[in-house]
């Protein structure tokens, strides 16, 4: 099991706690909560290793074009990039979204 950590600098904040994907093969599971500190902080575990580089670009990414402060858990399962970008972006509109509209 390979563990890898983010933090980002941030000044937006979120609504709330979202959870999506699931922890099955060729996807993951994401938990993005509100952080009440000007950073977001990410950490990733997954049991594909050797794939480090990916993770940064795709993560780096994401919090380059979104300033939220959050903390996000990631548990992985085989995602391809392409899925992990998909799932964080669901987390992020989830996490944004007015429950009462």
């Amino acid at each position: 099991m390979e563990k890898i950590t983010y933090t980002f600098p941030a000044t937006k904040n979120i609504l709330r706690i979202s959870h999506v994907g699931v922890v099955g093969s060729g996807d993951l599971e994401i938990i993005m909560e509100p952080s009440s500190h000007t950073q977001s902080e990410v950490t990733i575990r997954t049991g594909i290793t050797g794939y480090k580089n990916t993770w940064d670009s795709v993560i780096q990414r994401f919090f380059t074009q979104n300033d939220v402060s959050v903390k996000v858990k990631i548990n992985d399962f085989g995602a391809t990039p392409g899925v992990v970008k998909l799932r964080l972006e669901q987390a992020l509109e989830v996490s944004c979204h007015d429950q009462n509209m």
